[in-house]
């Protein structure tokens, strides 16, 4: 693809099953984030949390890559723009990313080329990262002085400390398999097979329990900040609702429905 189509959608949205796909659609930038993109995502992002039958988003790249980070013309606009203008700015990437974290079904970010800067902020605040084996991740924004600041949320909650300062501090990018290696993503694959495997991934993913997937997911979030005795309060308060879903009642009938002889671990 050399591009998107004239008056074709930032985002391409198709769904298949419970699985909705969500394209960043600006293949002739690198599927650069400006505001305009942004903006888009998140009305797909609502739209998705909106609709029942979605259990999970999958979020992925037009053409070679994943997301190349701000668009050029954006940061340029960084450097002439006001306080009041640079803080609606960031505000609205800072939402995107909180959107990812609250929303009810999980997002699975689909990694092909490069996932970089505010890309790779993007593709890290997702629930899970898939990545084909060439996938390239990092965050160069201090090679122009500047600081991932938001995205350091991100990492810290994934990565050591130590990990996450090297990211930021040095710029180096790192492959799928170092990613995968410190915790950065999930799952990789051959490139050829990537497709084919993140397809399988994800039709097993949406065939969970949705209840017990969306709860599991709003409670590990809400422990972030939590001290022991309350993150065993919060787990016991939810423990309460989970037992109360169709879902549960279902699978506890099934459990105890089968024969004497099957295993019931």
């Amino acid at each position: 693809m050399n591009g998107a189509d004239a008056g074709a959608p930032l985002v391409r949205a198709e769904q298949d099953g419970g699985v909705r796909r969500l394209t960043l659609n600006r293949p002739e930038k690198r599927n650069a984030l400006d505001s305009a993109l942004i903006e888009a995502l998140k009305a797909e992002l609502r739209a998705a949390e909106a609709d029942d039958s979605v259990r999970v988003v999958a979020l992925r790249g037009a053409g070679k890559d994943f997301c190349a980070g701000a668009d050029l013309a954006a940061l340029q606009r960084v450097a002439t723009a006001s306080v009041l203008e640079n803080l609606a700015d960031v505000d609205a990437l800072a939402e995107l990313f909180l959107l990812l974290r609250e929303l009810r079904p999980p997002v699975v970010a689909l990694v092909r080329g490069r996932a970089l800067a505010g890309g790779c902020g993007l593709a890290t605040g997702c629930d899970l990262v898939l990545a084909a084996e060439s996938a390239v991740f990092g965050y160069p924004e201090v090679r122009i002085g500047f600081v991932p600041a938001m995205v350091m949320a991100i990492l810290r909650r994934n990565l050591s400390e130590k990990r996450a300062f090297e990211l930021i501090a040095t710029g180096e990018p790192i492959g799928a398999a170092e990613a995968e290696r410190v915790g950065l993503v999930n799952r990789v694959w051959p490139d050829e097979r990537f497709d084919a495997e993140a397809a399988t991934y994800l039709v097993a993913l949406a065939a969970r329990s949705a209840s017990a997937v969306q709860l599991g997911k709003r409670l590990l979030y809400h422990q972030d900040a939590m001290g022991f005795a309350a993150a065993l309060r919060a787990g016991a308060d939810l423990n309460v609702l989970a037992r109360m879903t169709d879902d549960t009642r279902a699978g506890v009938a099934r459990f105890l429905d089968r024969p004497a002889s099957e295993p019931r671990s």
